[in-house]
Formats: C-alpha cells, structure tokens, sequence
C-alpha cells in the first residue's frame, strides 16, 4: 500500500506570516513613496505576490516590484512570523501514521524555507511557486491524498489533483466560504487535525483489511 502523503499550504496554513508581511510592505512603501495599505494587503493572503503587487504599482513596475519584495523579505519577514497553532503536531501526525509531510505552497520557495527553518517545521518536500489548480502538479508527483489549506485556492488544487480537500478556517476564506468551494472538510484550525487524520488513517486501514480478505 503507498504510504500516505498529505499536503499542506504554508501561510496562514502552518505559519502566520502576518506580522512579517506587513512590516516588509511597510518597507517597500517607505523605500519607494507609494503608500500600501499593508494592513488590507495582509488580510488576503494566498494567491502569488504579483496580484496584490498590482493593488499598489502600475503593470509596468510589478515584476520589478514584486522582485524587490522578495530581496528585502528575509530582512523584515521571517523573525515576526509565527508557527500557526497545532502546526508541528499536525506535521508529526502525518509521520505517526506512517505518512510523509509535504509543503506545496504560492510562495517563494527560498522565502518559504527560510521561514519553515527559523520555526523548525521539518516536511519531507517543499514545493513552492504554485497557485490553486497548478498545486496539482506537486500534489500528483508526490501522490498526496490530502491536502490542507486555508483558501479557496487550496480547494481548488487539492480538487484537481484529486486528493480529500482539508481545510481550515485560519486564513482570509470563511468555514462556509470553504464548504461552498468543495471542500470535502472543513476544521476550525491545525489543532483539530491530528485527531481527524487518526480516523482517517484508521477507516483507510479497515478499507484495506476488507479488501484484503474478498
């Protein structure tokens, strides 16, 4: 049987990133004059950089603002983030019953590991730069079942990559708004994830004796 390998998103998943986010577009703000709301731009996290890149700079300067961004992230954004509650144990949970743990995520994935190494959050694979459906690509290669998210977006690339939809109501998208986008459940935070996966891990076992037995 191919061992379990669940999926996780990484902001607003199993880090808040919040506090670093917002000191790094007040950064950018003051070094070009343009003023960000950094408050509203922390408030939808999820999608990639260069979307909300747009709310605040002409097409013309997005990618060179975007890639300013990232220059200037490990300085300001991965100090004031913050595992998300339950993060670790969600990771270890996924190793008690024989499973691997891997990060699919839109970010940048230098950022994403510098962020993973500060708070010692140890995946099996990082995976980064992929957004909603593309997040099937990581998904299939790895042959995840589950996928834990926080936004309709994750959703939609554990949907495609036809994988359970686990999500939890710790980012911008509200519990009903993740049920109406087809998430298969929906869980309060990481917290109440462990005890999830050891039901699910338990039915899937059953399922594999009863078969084994026709």
């Amino acid at each position: 049987m191919q061992p379990l390998t669940v999926g996780f998103d990484l902001d607003m998943t199993l880090i808040d990133s919040r506090p670093g986010i917002h000191t790094v577009y007040l950064a950018l703000a003051a070094e070009t004059g343009v003023p960000i709301d950094a408050d509203l731009a922390v408030s939808r996290l999820g999608p990639p950089l260069e979307q909300e890149i747009a709310c605040w700079f002409p097409a013309d300067r997005v990618e060179e603002m975007s890639a300013r961004y990232r220059e200037i992230y490990a300085l300001h954004a991965i100090a004031p983030s913050l595992a998300m509650p339950g993060a670790r144990e969600a990771i270890a949970a996924v190793r008690a019953v024989g499973g691997q743990a891997i990060v699919v995520t839109a970010k940048h994935e230098p950022s994403a590991r510098l962020h993973l190494d500060h708070l010692g959050i140890e995946p099996d694979a990082l995976i980064g730069w992929l957004w909603a459906e593309a997040k099937a690509e990581a998904l299939r290669a790895h042959r995840a079942r589950v996928y834990v998210g926080d936004h309709v977006g994750d959703v939609r690339g554990a949907r495609t990559a036809g994988a359970l939809s686990v999500a939890v109501a710790t980012g911008p998208c509200g519990a009903d708004e993740l049920r109406a986008a087809g998430a298969d459940v929906v869980l309060p935070d990481l917290t109440a994830f462990p005890e999830w996966l050891a039901a699910y891990a338990a039915a899937d076992r059953d399922a594999v004796d009863r078969a084994s037995r026709r």
